[in-house]
């Protein structure tokens, strides 16, 4: 099984210090979507000092870093996120960004820390046979950077056999794992619908052909949707978040644009959604004389984790964090992840840990939690550890070569 795990919590402590310093200087720095170029330049200087093979520019800004040890077959992927968000902080922090406008504000400085001082005590103590690749990806915040470095042959490139990440959860004790099997993180789609009119007077609305009051009707006719048309085991949101009409309150605009968002846990329900969407959209404009234009890109899929990997997952966390380090009921999340994008590629799992009692993600008020670092890394470790695990003959080459 490796060092006891005693010996390898003794280690990672060791690094306590530099880990937090790290990530404090991370959180100093942030960096938005595919602009992560101090980050990655950070990431790929450690990994290369540390003997990992460095690729840069995987999917724009992505790093991955492969570290071979042994004869063993099998491949294993640990991805970090690394990117910020355009967000202005206000948590008044010693560390906090020195950056106006730019602000870690979901702990992805944090993920990339883990992942670096896992892969530090990994090259050191090579307890493992077979390939690591750990991958730091570019871009999650809405830059769809999972897509980017699959599409840039991120797995042809570096094949895995299978590929896991984590992410911290605010409201979940501090350092508890969570685990999904299946349907994880909803889908999201941003959608656009513009209801057109004519516009004119406000005194004289029988001239006009009212976009205001066609878009009304749409938004109460939306609530049908997940009501009458999806199946009430089925979980569905559809937000209608901005409306933009007129400039003036004795005048009738020409049109109306509305920006929602739609999020679902199965690529049925996704389909379902948007076919009844845009039906409602056209129809309810037709029926007060107006046209609807209805833009509807595909955002993040669902993440589904893979059942085996998932089972695979929780069993190391059982085994060397127990029991009580396992929140029982964890359910599904509606907020969503571009990992879907790698977990449609290969088998893995995506899974949880508690933040503790902190602010709410993307609030100018969250800190990533530093007391989490250690127990994360170990986690890491041992779950590479375990996959990929020495075999007899690895242990006996070991031994061999000490004697001679």
């Amino acid at each position: 099984m490796g060092q006891p795990t005693d010996r390898v919590e003794e280690k990672i402590g060791s690094y306590l210090d530099e880990m937090v310093a790290l990530r404090h200087d991370l959180h100093r720095n942030p960096e938005l979507g595919y602009n992560e170029h101090r980050t990655s330049e950070l990431v790929a200087d450690r990994l290369r000092d540390w003997g990992y093979d460095v690729t840069r520019g995987v999917g724009k800004t992505g790093v991955v870093g492969t570290l071979q040890n042994g004869n063993g077959p099998k491949r294993l992927g640990i991805r970090a996120d690394m990117d910020a968000l355009p967000i202005i902080e206000a948590t008044g922090l010693p560390y906090a960004s020195t950056t106006s406008g730019k602000m870690h504000a979901c702990g992805h400085d944090g993920h990339t820390t883990i992942l670096l001082t896992s892969a530090r005590y990994l090259a050191e103590t090579r307890d493992f046979s077979g390939t690591l690749n750990v991958i730091f990806q570019p871009a999650e915040e809405g830059g769809a950077g999972a897509r980017s470095m699959v599409r840039d042959g991120l797995f042809k490139r570096f094949p895995c056999d299978a590929v896991f990440g984590l992410h911290n959860w605010p409201g979940v004790p501090t350092g508890q794992f969570g685990f999904i099997t299946g349907p994880a993180m909803a889908s999201v789609d941003k959608v656009t619908v513009r209801i057109i009119g004519k516009g004119g007077h406000g005194a004289r609305p029988q001239e006009t052909i009212d976009p205001v009051v066609a878009s009304a009707s749409f938004i109460m006719a939306l609530q049908s949707i997940v009501a009458r048309n999806i199946d009430p085991l089925d979980a569905a949101v559809i937000t209608v978040g901005t409306i933009h009409a007129g400039i003036a309150p004795n005048v009738i605009p020409d049109s109306v644009e509305l920006e929602l968002t739609v999020r679902t846990f199965r690529k049925e329900v996704r389909e379902t959604i948007k076919s009844r969407l845009t039906t409602l959209a056209n129809a309810q404009a037709e029926s007060y004389g107006a046209v609807a234009d209805v833009t509807y890109p595909s955002g993040y899929p669902v993440l589904v984790n893979h059942a085996d990997e998932t089972e695979f997952a929780r069993n190391v966390a059982l085994e060397h964090f127990g029991d009580a380090r396992i929140e029982k009921e964890f359910r599904p999340i509606s907020a969503s992840e571009d990992f879907a994008f790698m977990l449609q590629e290969i088998p893995g799992s995506y899974l949880f840990l508690g933040n503790g009692d902190s602010a709410p993600l993307h609030s100018p008020l969250y800190n990533f939690n530093d007391e989490i670092l250690p127990g994360a890394a170990r986690y890491w470790v041992k779950l590479t550890e375990t996959y990929l695990a020495r075999s007899p003959s690895d242990r006996l080459s070991d031994k061999n070569a000490r004697q001679s």
